[in-house]
Formats: C-alpha cells, sequence, structure tokens
C-alpha cells in the first residue's frame, strides 16, 4: 500500500535491495559514498536493505555497520522453533535493533527512510515511513516459511522482497538522482535439495523477477554477478562481501565519470578519484 505523505523533492536518493548477507556488500557501497562526501538525502530499503539502510540512516558509518556483524553468527540473530508460523523466531534479531539503534521511530533518524515490507493479509506491498523502526525492520527481514510473519496493527507482514525486493521505483518521483545497490543477481549454480536451500533459491527467482525494471530507472547502478557466490545466511564472510561491494560500486562510480552523466554526481566522485591517485 502506497503512502504518498512524503512527496518532497529529494537531490539523491539510495536505493538498496534485499538478498541475506549479500545485504553486506551494501556496507561496500556506503564505504565509498562516504570518500566521496555523497550523502543520500532518504534511503529506500528492503530486507537485508531495509537493515543495513536504517543503520545508515542513524548515523552509523560504514565501518561501526561491519564492526556490528563482524565475528557473529546466525543464532544470534535467530532461534529455532518448532515450526508453526516460520521455522525461526526472530526475537533475538528484533533485541539486536533495539540494543543498537538509537532513533526509535522513523521520524528521529538523521535521514528519512523507506522500509518495504509485504502485507501478507491482503496481499500488497506496503512502506513504512513513520512510527516504530524495529516492528518494521523486523518485517521486512522476515522471509516467509523460515521467520514467523510480524503483526503489526493486527496486519501479519513478511519480507517486502515479495513485490519490491528493489524498490526504485518507490521514491524515483521523489528524487533527482537514484543510486541504486542490488545485490540479488541470480547466477547458475548449484544447491543442495534441503527445505532450506530449495526456499532460498525460490525465493531469489522471485526477487530478480521483480527487480527488473527497478534496474532501468538507477541513474547509477550498483551491482557484480560475484555477489552471488555467498549464501543468504553466511555471516563468516562480512568483510569479504563488503568488499566485493566496494568493488562493485568504485566500477559503477567510474562508469559515470566515463560517460560524464549526472554532472553533480561526476564532480564528487572525479574529485575523489584525484584525491586517490595523489595518495
Amino acid at each position: 500500500m502506497k503512502d504518498n505523505t512524503n512527496n518532497t523533492k529529494h537531490k539523491l536518493g539510495l536505493v538498496l535491495s534485499g538478498g541475506g548477507a549479500k545485504g553486506f556488500a551494501h556496507i561496500g557501497a556506503f564505504k565509498l559514498m562516504e570518500e566521496c562526501r555523497l550523502k543520500p538525502d532518504i534511503i529506500a530499503g528492503t530486507s537485508a536493505g531495509a537493515l543495513m539502510g536504517v543503520l545508515f540512516a542513524d548515523g552509523y558509518s560504514a565501518d561501526e555497520i561491519k564492526d556490528l556483524f563482524t565475528g557473529r553468527e546466525f543464532s544470534e540473530f535467530a532461534e529455532l522453533q518448532i515450526p508453526k508460523a516460520g521455522l525461526f523466531d526472530s526475537k533475538r534479531f528484533r533485541y539486536f535493533l533495539k540494543r543498537h539503534l538509537r532513533a526509535k521511530n522513523f521520524e528521529d533518524l538523521q535521514i528519512p527512510m523507506v522500509v518495504m515490507a509485504t502485507d501478507l493479509d491482503n496481499g500488497e506491498s506496503h512502506e513504512f515511513r513513520t512510527g516504530p523502526i524495529v516492528e518494521a525492520v523486523t518485517a521486512s527481514c522476515s522471509v516467509p516459511i523460515i521467520f514467523n510473519p510480524v503483526v503489526i496493527k493486527g496486519i501479519h507482514y513478511v519480507d517486502g522482497g515479495l513485490f519490491h525486493n528493489f524498490p526504485v521505483s518507490i521514491i524515483r518521483g521523489e528524487c533527482d538522482k537514484i543510486i541504486g545497490v542490488n545485490v540479488t543477481p541470480l547466477i547458475p549454480q548449484k544447491y543442495k535439495q534441503t527445505l532450506m536451500h530449495i526456499a532460498e533459491r525460490s525465493y531469489h527467482y522471485m526477487f530478480r523477477a521483480n527487480t527488473l525494471e527497478d534496474r532501468i530507472m538507477c541513474d547509477v547502478l550498483i551491482e557484480a554477478e560475484e555477489f552471488g557466490q555467498f549464501k543468504t545466511f553466511d555471516l563468516e564472510n562480512v568483510d569479504l562481501i563488503s568488499g566485493v561491494g566496494y568493488t562493485a560500486a568504485v566500477k559503477a562510480f567510474e562508469k559515470v565519470i566515463n560517460e560524464n552523466k549526472h554532472e553533480t554526481l561526476v564532480r564528487a566522485l572525479s574529485a575523489r578519484k584525484k584525491e586517490l591517485q595523489t595518495d
């Protein structure tokens, strides 16, 4: 369900796709944006993109976000349960958010944030822009079957990726330029015939299908086939994944410079390029 309460024209929007642990690649994009002194005026994210985005919007630096997840295990964020509405309970994930988020409501974030979730009861996409952050982000990250749906005001919500895994279209009309980070390319690879791996593969097909039009809407598109080599719940390679994200961001920004498009972005990126050459 689209929320049109905010029609402010923003100069630069940042859109972050879902993708589980692949979302650590967003940290690499944050890092390069910091180096180029590019600060988004609004962020939109789904699932892992919502998690990374809300931390960035809350004032955490790229390095600080990476430190939050380095050395952690999946069991610290989810607890296996007797299957009811999902294989895992997300109480530990909620606790993690409550412990580390400085802002409690969207209105308190340093950068406006849009979190995408799916209204499971009415079969439609839903934008969270106001109110409590923790439940909205938990809902956006709740992959069906894997995690319990999140109940907010009597409605059951699950992963926003079912309709908008890469929600560029959600804020396209509000922004002059958009940098998009899509971490869910689907590449052919072997997968195990287990419940978790089949579910993961199936969702990736769905997510890929609803990102095609959004990719075209980006002024700068950051993505790489290398993202596909990492598993959805891989918490052992935070530094490696963020590094892949940084490299992909550099290549995307270099392309913008070479094509001499988007004057404001080119100036910022060219300045950073000169700094690197003199270091």
